[in-house]
C-alpha cells in the first residue's frame, strides 16, 4: 500500500500513548479518518456511514498501538489499520472508498497474517479482538458493487510492502523515526 508519512505521523505515534493528550489525539485522528474516507464515498451515502466509520476508526487506534508494541514500524503499524479499514470497506461493498483494488485484499491481509491471527482479525472480521464490547454502529452495505468494482481512489501494485511517499520521493518500508519528535505537532494535541 502507498501511504504518506511526515513528522505529524511520528508525533501522533508518540502522543497516542500519553495520558490526556492521547485521548485528544485519538479523537482528532478518528475525526480526520472519518472525514477523509467519507469524502471518498458517494454523497448520498455519507450520513449513513459516518457513525460506523467513527466507531471503526476508534477501534483501529488500539490496533495501531498494539502493532507498535509488537515492534512494527510507524508506517507498518498504520498500514495494518488501513488494511483493516479496506477489509471493512470490501465487506460492505464500499469499493469507491478502497485504497487498493478488491483483488489485492487477500495479499494485503497475508502480509500481516501473523499479527492479524494473534488478534483474531480476518477479512470477514477486520476488527477481531479490537471490536469494542458494545460493537460498532451498523451501516448499509452495497454488495452489488463487488460484481463490477470501481476504485477511483485505489492504487494497485503495492501489495508486497509498505510504500511511503515523502518529500524526497517514494521509500519502501517507511522512514526512520526522527530523534526529536514534537508531540505538539500531532493532530489534536
Amino acid at each position: 500500500m502507498k501511504l504518506k508519512q511526515n513528522v505529524r505521523h511520528f508525533a501522533a505515534k508518540q502522543a497516542l500513548t500519553l495520558p490526556v493528550v492521547g485521548n485528544a489525539v485519538n479523537d482528532k485522528l478518528v475525526d480526520l479518518h472519518t472525514r477523509v474516507f467519507l469524502e471518498k464515498a458517494e454523497a448520498d451515502r455519507r450520513d449513513e456511514r459516518e457513525a460506523h466509520l467513527d466507531d471503526f476508526f476508534d477501534a483501529t487506534m488500539d490496533t495501531y498501538v498494539a502493532a507498535l508494541e509488537a515492534g512494527y514500524t510507524e508506517a507498518k503499524a498504520r498500514e495494518i489499520t488501513h488494511v483493516q479499514a479496506n477489509m471493512d470497506f470490501y465487506n460492505h461493498g464500499w469499493t469507491e472508498m478502497m485504497e487498493y483494488p478488491t483483488d489485492e485484499v487477500e495479499a494485503h491481509y497475508e502480509r500481516y497474517e501473523e499479527f492479524f491471527e494473534r488478534y483474531s482479525i480476518t477479512i470477514a472480521d477486520p476488527l477481531g479482538d479490537f471490536r469494542p464490547e458494545g460493537g460498532i454502529a451498523d451501516a448499509p452495505s452495497t454488495p452489488e458493487k463487488l460484481d463490477d468494482p470501481e476504485h477511483p481512489h485505489a492504487e494497485g501494485g503495492f501489495a508486497d510492502d509498505v510504500y511511503v511517499e515523502t518529500e524526497d520521493g517514494l521509500v519502501v518500508g517507511g522512514q526512520d523515526e526522527p530523534d526529536d519528535v514534537d508531540v505538539g505537532k500531532a493532530p489534536g494535541a
